[in-house]
């Protein structure tokens, strides 16, 4: 790697740290591109290229994440849509829904005592959640 990739990379890394810390703050593309020292259109290229998906879908899922992990601990479905940022509830169920695969109300009230047994970093890597592909339509 080039000496300009690996700053740009560093550039890439402190935008995905904003998110990751201050992903229940409103934050836009334009905001983590200022963090990045880039133009919007120019860090959200690089920003997929780097992280494989943009990121602004990086920052739902990063939301989606924590929303889990307080709807497991018995928060109500609203009380955790706005603890993460969300300001929708209906766009939050709709994302957590496609992120997931289930409902945050079914994922509230399902059991989750495997996790619950786990030590918290393992937990936190094994419930990350991941995109689902989405099938082709014939």
């Amino acid at each position: 790697m080039t000496p300009d990739e690996l700053a740009t990379l560093a550039d890439l890394r402190r935008a995905r740290d904003l998110i990751d810390r201050e992903y229940a703050r409103p934050l836009d593309v334009p905001t983590m591109a200022q963090r990045a020292l880039m133009s919007p259109a120019h860090f959200s290229r690089r920003f997929r290229a780097a992280y494989g998906e943009t990121p602004y879908s990086y920052l739902m899922t990063r939301r989606i994440e924590r929303a889990m992990a307080l709807l497991r601990s018995g928060v109500s479905v609203t009380d955790a849509c706005m603890e993460v940022g969300c300001t929708s509830l209906g766009s939050f169920s709709s994302r957590f829904s496609e992120i997931v695969g289930e409902s945050p109300t079914a994922y509230r009230s399902r059991e989750h005592a495997a996790v619950k047994a786990m030590p918290p970093c393992v937990a936190k890597v094994q419930t990350r959640p991941a995109r689902r592909p989405v099938p082709d339509r014939d």
